[in-house]
């Protein structure tokens, strides 16, 4: 047991290692455009499922509540919580617009929508991302493994290389922090 412990913990390090040599012009860029949008008034939509939709509502939450300083609120909004919204669209619409239809109704020119996919490929977030950019929003993604097809349909993707969902979502919770920490400190400090 002790072996597979530290086993784990090395795969980790690793990751985080690579991460370190490999993504803080992304998240520097990823924390620019949020500012961006937030001293043009615009507001964050962040969306994604399972643990993912987690990680969005997490998101969300230190962006209006605060990260680590007293602040004002800034808006974000999670995709993924409204379980009356997400079970009208779904049973109305189908799983695949959950999203989509959120975004018809929220998004506006100059917002960030971001979505958050452990495979890069779940088609309701990539539906919403499309549709976000058509709408002429800044489109992100916190993806893993080579970034699947929702890579392309994002202005900005922060790719976590591994095949292990709990260690892409082990990165995807660190970038978020970090991001939250230079927005803060951006329009704060």
């Amino acid at each position: 047991m002790l072996d597979d412990i530290t086993t784990q913990l090395k795969s980790r390090r690793a990751l985080f290692e690579l991460i370190a040599r490999d993504m803080p012009p992304l998240m520097a860029d990823m924390a620019a455009q949020l500012v961006e949008a937030f001293r043009k008034g615009n507001k964050l939509l962040v969306m994604g499922n399972g643990g993912s939709a987690a990680d969005a509502q997490h998101l969300a939450a230190e962006i209006v509540g605060r990260f680590k300083m007293e602040r004002r609120a800034l808006p974000a909004i999670s995709l993924s919580t409204d379980s009356s919204i997400l079970t009208a669209l779904g049973n109305d619409y189908g799983f695949d617009a959950v999203f989509r239809r959120q975004v018809e109704a929220l998004a506006q020119a100059g917002d960030v929508v971001l979505g958050i996919s452990t495979s890069g490929n779940s088609p309701n977030v990539r539906s919403a991302l499309q549709l976000a950019r058509e709408r002429g929003c800044r489109t992100m993604g916190l993806l893993g493994r080579d970034g699947g097809s929702i890579r392309s349909l994002c202005d900005l993707a922060l790719v976590v290389p591994s095949l292990d969902t709990p260690t892409i979502q082990e990165g995807h919770i660190t970038i978020i922090h970090i991001v939250c920490d230079l927005v803060e400190k951006a329009l704060f400090a």
